[in-house]
């Protein structure tokens, strides 16, 4: 008999009636209570000065055949800290960038440090949330010759593959933890676990193993 993953969380989640008991809770990876949807502040997302829709993109990016095409987004910490997340669509590998603050600046700075570590053919495109920390998302582009493509307000779906990867994260940076004691070398290593991790989608195959297939 084969379960499901989905029936093992919904059979957990009924527990006394939707209360998950603590000693079921410690063996889920994400050891939330519950299930629910993430709330997403609107404020001034949204108002990226000549921001280039997502819905201008190729439509080579959307199947996630040809790799070079990211995904990015900042996962947030406690004390308002911070770590950018970038995620190749084709293979899923992921490159992980500290930075100092949320100024667009800085992490611009962060991710062109970080990308331009990669050989050229692989820095296609790189597609953002409405975050204003990409504002400054012309700069990157002159840096690393990348196309720069924002997401529709609230509309995180839009990028999963970048999401379901922040989602494995928090397996490392568990919510409501501090984010700025992270140095570039610890973020590279919690990178490089992710990378060797076999996915189903890659036919069991790491995202290293498929990237480095792409570099070849």
């Amino acid at each position: 008999m084969c379960v499901s993953h989905e029936t093992i969380c919904k059979s957990l989640f009924i527990q006394t009636r939707g209360v998950l008991r603590e000693e079921l809770k410690k063996h889920l990876r994400t050891r939330r209570m519950f299930r629910q949807a993430k709330s997403h502040k609107t404020g001034r997302r949204g108002q990226i000065a000549d921001a280039i829709s997502i819905r201008e993109r190729p439509a080579e990016i959307e199947d996630r055949a040809i790799p070079g095409h990211w995904e990015g987004d900042l996962v947030i910490g406690s004390g308002n800290s911070a770590i950018a997340t970038v995620v190749e669509c084709h293979s899923r590998f992921t490159v992980l960038c500290k930075v100092g603050s949320k100024n667009a600046a800085i992490v611009v700075q962060s991710l062109t440090t970080q990308m331009k570590k990669l050989p050229r053919h692989v820095l296609k495109s790189l597609t953002w949330d409405r975050g204003q920390e990409l504002s400054a998302h012309k700069t990157f582009t002159m840096a690393t010759d990348m196309a720069v493509y924002f997401c529709d307000p609230r509309s995180p779906w839009q990028r999963g593959t970048n999401e379901n990867t922040n989602g494995l994260l928090r397996q490392y940076f568990p919510k409501g933890s501090g984010l700025a004691m992270y140095t570039q070398s610890q973020l590279n290593a919690i990178a490089a676990k992710l990378n060797a991790r076999p996915r189903k989608t890659l036919g069991f195959r790491t995202p290293a193993q498929v990237f480095n297939e792409a570099l070849r």
